[in-house]
């Protein structure tokens, strides 16, 4: 009997370590029927679907070169914030979006959602502290209530795009630094490829020829970078180092506390 009760223990620590190890990855799978084209859609997209410019005022402002965020000072302009979330939420995309102007709207909806989301729950020392943060529907998009993590899970990595992964924020010290310029649809292309660039090669990754300690993420969505390879082809591709094809691979511990700038 106490084997099994022993046992029984075994499984459910295991269970719960596994679910807040993929806390992100597991929250929401509901699309709510919003396009998610894929990136063979790429026709030409000179117009800008969504007018990003209020955003991008707000993170020159309030976010420095670093990714650290003066939440306070989003404070003070809240007004500002919730103007562009409004025109956010006014916003209906459809399948004459293509594939840039989505990435576009749904990073910025993301990343300005979570800005949101940490003011109104403000102080707070982590986002894992916020209850239902990637679960509960509260981003409106026209008419319909969407999550973070199903605007992250069933819309964003729909899109064939790992580098999506480097973009959105989590509003953690270990997440991808939150850039402090508005994601644009004319624009995407060079601003994933310099942020996924700027990650790998950042202090969250430890790199040398023979052996890696890779942020959890490349643990947690391993899947969506190895769909044309290895992780270490991944990596390789934008890795200041020439990593081994052997290399031995580990995966740091998350910091889960605010990004919040001193």
């Amino acid at each position: 009997m106490k084997k099994v009760f022993l046992s029984f223990l075994i499984l459910v620590s295991g269970a719960f370590i596994c679910q807040s190890c993929n806390l992100i990855s597991s929250a929401g799978f509901n699309s709510k029927g919003l396009p998610t084209p894929d990136s063979a859609n790429t026709s030409i997209a000179a117009e800008e679907k969504v007018d990003h410019s209020g955003w991008d005022q707000l993170l020159k402002k309030h976010v420095d070169s670093d990714g650290m965020v003066d939440y306070r000072g989003f404070q003070k302009d809240r007004p500002a914030l919730d103007k562009y979330l409004k025109m956010l939420s006014s916003m209906q995309p459809d399948d004459t979006w293509n594939r840039d102007q989505l990435l576009a709207y749904y990073i910025n909806l993301y990343n300005a959602y979570t800005v949101d989301l940490i003011l109104r729950n403000y102080p707070t020392k982590s986002i894992k502290d916020i209850s239902g943060a990637w679960t509960k529907e509260f981003v409106k998009i026209g008419d319909k209530e969407i999550s973070l993590g199903a605007i992250e899970n069933s819309l964003l990595r729909k899109m064939d795009e790992p580098r999506i992964h480097f973009a959105i924020n989590c509003a953690s010290i270990s997440c991808p630094k939150l850039i402090n310029e508005a994601y644009t649809s004319k624009n995407i292309e060079k601003q994933l490829e310099k942020a996924t660039i700027e990650f790998i090669n950042s202090d969250k990754n430890d790199i040398s020829a023979s052996q890696l300690k890779l942020s959890s993420i490349f643990d947690w969505y391993k899947n969506d970078f190895t769909e044309n390879g290895s992780l270490i082809e991944y990596i390789n591709q934008y890795s200041e180092v020439k990593i081994n094809s052997n290399a031995q691979v580990d995966y740091k511990n998350y910091d889960w506390n605010l990004n919040e700038a001193k």
